[in-house]
């Protein structure tokens, strides 16, 4: 079987919006594009390293509409090669418009990602955070790929919001700091519930 593994730009605390810069969804957010002046050539080229190692994108709808809006057209860097090859899964109950080349959409996510997993090696999945709650709920990420950014917002949209399903995480390669200032954490979900201990007395 393959995995799923989660791709995600955050904050110190736990902001996700609009890290890449203004969009449709998230124009009026006053922090937008929060993560880019924490990149450079090192990290870029382990972004790039991560995406060739996928063979499909999951992705929630509007995630989605912001990739087909831009990526299609990127043909001269590995992450715009990458993407516009491998097959796209798009996560929605409506009636998204697929006119990113190999799009099939996904109606039933619980059930349905079982099953690409079945024909994949590795699925990834950049942003898309409503798509998140459920994927955690159906207990089917295999790894989270942090991009850890210093600097805290203090508001905006939450990687793990209100009734996130309870997750427990172990580290599996040592944190990798680049000179930008952003950092990789990788870790692996673990199987049960968070584990609880008391303070000895």
């Amino acid at each position: 079987m393959g995995e799923l593994h989660v791709n995600m730009n955050t904050t110190l605390d736990g902001v996700i919006q609009a890290n890449g810069g203004p969009n449709e969804q998230d124009g009026d957010f006053e922090y937008a594009g929060w993560e880019r002046p924490f990149w450079d050539s090192e990290s870029g080229e382990q972004v790039d390293a991560d995406v060739r190692a996928s063979d499909a994108l999951l992705l929630g709808r509007t995630t989605y509409d912001i990739f087909r809006g831009y990526w299609p057209d990127v043909t001269d860097n590995e992450i715009g090669r990458a993407f516009n090859r491998v097959p796209k899964y798009v996560a929605s109950r409506g009636t998204p418009e697929l006119s990113w080349d190999v799009s099939t959409q996904l109606t039933d996510v619980g059930a349905e990602v079982r099953d690409l997993r079945e024909r994949h090696e590795q699925i990834h999945t950049w942003g898309s955070a409503n798509l998140l709650r459920t994927l955690f709920r159906e207990a089917l990420v295999d790894q989270v790929n942090l991009w850890v950014c210093p600097v805290v917002l203090g508001h905006g949209k939450k990687l793990f919001p209100e009734g996130t399903a309870a997750t427990r995480f172990e580290l599996v390669e040592p944190p990798k700091s680049f000179p930008g200032g952003v950092t990789l954490l990788r870790y692996r979900c673990l199987e049960g519930p968070p584990e609880t201990a008391s303070v000895p007395s």
